[in-house]
């Protein structure tokens, strides 16, 4: 089916980044093939978090119905390291929705926009004239590599692993919920880490554990040790790991005819572990600028993502930097607790593609200068 077949665009990977990816091109007239190595539904190790802000791209491309039957959350609960407390309704209320049903669901819209979908496991990349070619049969103008955070797209390009302390992994299941906001719970041991319980609206939560990995290798009872002690009395079952590429160390968008979306150019909030909202925006960047054609798609491509993303970026990679200071967490989290403009700044931030203005960091630095040592 596919080796006498050139397509405009093919996408390596079928997640939210490469389903995206797949619809923004077919609705730009290109043909289009979506490749993934698992039969959907299929579960996907994540937090499940879904800001108001994905589903704004997805709308934009005609993609709707992804949360139906999902409730709206609508207050966000943080605790600082040393336990200061704010919790406020979210700017725009969020979903919580496992990713067996939205991946599921954004491949249903791909296919329905006229993507052809393939199981198949990608091994090889090779460049030629005027096409890309996988595994030595699969041909298109353009390919989208929305593989993930151990992406063969990336690896065939020349671009390593994220290295330590800009990749953080995480361990996640689904349990009794906590209460019906969302949660997120900081500490200051092994910072930066954080425990997390996001109620689904059925009574249940996607309820885990992450930090950011400092050379060290993490074990799976370490993780669970963990969990159990920031969140007390929660019991998550089917319990998972997966590795979380930071944007603080991004490749480049893209080389010539193939491009990357997603986790595959470690488009993950390095302050909060969000990688959806990334994810799709990348993804519908990506789509549009491979059905283009071939020549200038990394150019095209890297003008969208910096002009809808790079000063967001960049505060986040500030934001990133200065936080590696558990102090200024809860010096931000207390200033958060006084103005409610500083929580919508850092939930924008942390969630979207919000940046921090003068006020919010002159409020956050008066917190740290009124409490230089916090106390215990």
């Amino acid at each position: 089916m596919t080796a006498g077949r050139r397509y405009d665009v093919a996408v390596v990977g079928a997640g939210p980044a490469g389903a995206t990816a797949a619809v923004a091109a077919c609705r730009a007239g290109a043909s289009v093939l979506l490749l993934d190595r698992a039969d959907f539904p299929r579960d996907k190790v994540c937090g499940d978090g879904i800001a108001a802000d994905a589903f704004d791209v997805l709308d934009s491309l005609g993609v709707t119905g992804v949360a139906d039957g999902s409730p709206p959350i609508e207050r966000l609960r943080l605790v600082a390291p040393r336990g200061t407390e704010v919790a406020r309704p979210l700017p725009r209320p969020a979903h919580t929705i496992p990713r067996m049903i939205f991946d599921a669901r954004l491949v249903d819209a791909a296919v329905a926009a006229g993507a052809t979908l393939l199981r198949h496991t990608v091994r090889t990349l090779r460049v030629e004239p005027g096409a890309v070619v996988l595994d030595g049969e699969i041909r298109a103008r353009v390919v989208i590599g929305a593989d993930g955070a151990g992406s063969v797209v990336r690896r065939a390009l020349g671009h390593p692993v994220n290295p330590p302390g800009h990749l953080a992994i995480a361990i996640r299941g689904y349990g009794p919920a906590i209460g019906d906001e969302q949660l997120i719970r900081t500490t200051s041991r092994r910072w930066p880490a954080y425990a997390w319980s996001f109620p689904l609206g059925d009574g249940t939560a996607n309820i885990g554990y992450g930090e950011v990995l400092q050379g060290t290798a993490l074990s799976r009872p370490y993780l669970r040790e963990r969990l159990a002690a920031m969140l007390p009395g929660a019991e998550p079952a089917g319990l998972r790991a997966h590795h979380l590429p930071l944007s603080t160390r991004r490749p480049p968008p893209g080389r010539g005819p193939v491009l990357l979306a997603g986790d595959a150019l470690s488009l993950i909030n390095p302050f909060t572990g969000e990688g959806i909202y990334y994810a799709v925006l990348s993804g519908a960047l990506a789509g549009a600028a491979a059905a283009a054609g071939p020549d200038g798609a990394a150019g095209r491509y890297s003008r969208a993502l910096h002009d809808r993303l790079g000063r967001h970026l960049r505060h986040s990679g500030v934001v990133a930097l200065l936080s590696r200071q558990s102090r200024v967490v809860d010096a931000a989290v207390r200033a958060a607790r006084r103005d409610g403009r500083v929580f919508h700044r850092m939930v924008d931030l942390g969630l979207g593609a919000g940046v921090l203005d003068h006020r919010t960091i002159g409020l956050i630095a008066a917190e740290l200068l009124h409490f230089p040592h916090p106390p215990c």
